[in-house]
């Protein structure tokens, strides 16, 4: 099990703090900090509507991605616990798809069971889809 750095924990605190300031269950649930290797951190919230909802995940990436970062080492999700804490979650399964297409080296911060942790991204979703013309 690998502990969390220092900037790691970082990353947690940045979400967990977004989300108190944002957090409304109708419009916004998660909140992800992405640390890319220059150093920066992007954040994202959460985008929910009745037709279609946006995951906070893409949300920080695209907005690494508009600030011209090309590689990120670290990204975490943060939600609210019953009693409106927020703690560490993990990826969707859409996000587990959509992330290491984006950022195909980094460190996810997952939860398991109480466990926080970093994770290589591929653990989340050791054999992904690809298109057949994929395996060409």
């Amino acid at each position: 099990m690998a502990e969390l750095s220092s900037a790691d924990a970082e990353l947690c605190r940045l979400a967990s703090d977004l989300l108190s300031r944002s957090h409304d269950p109708d419009r916004h649930r998660v909140a992800v900090a992405a640390r890319g290797a220059s150093g920066r951190t992007y954040l994202g919230l959460s985008l929910l509507s009745n037709r279609v909802s946006i995951c906070a995940e893409p949300s920080a990436l695209a907005n690494a991605a508009m600030a011209g970062e090309t590689d990120i080492e670290s990204i975490v999700a943060v939600g609210m616990d019953p009693d409106d804490v927020p703690q560490v979650i993990n990826p969707c399964g859409v996000c587990r798809e959509l992330v290491p297409m984006y950022a195909p080296n980094v460190r996810v911060i997952v939860n398991d069971g109480g466990d926080v942790r970093p994770v290589h991204v591929a653990e989340l979703l050791p054999i992904p889809w690809a298109r057949a013309r994929s395996y060409a």
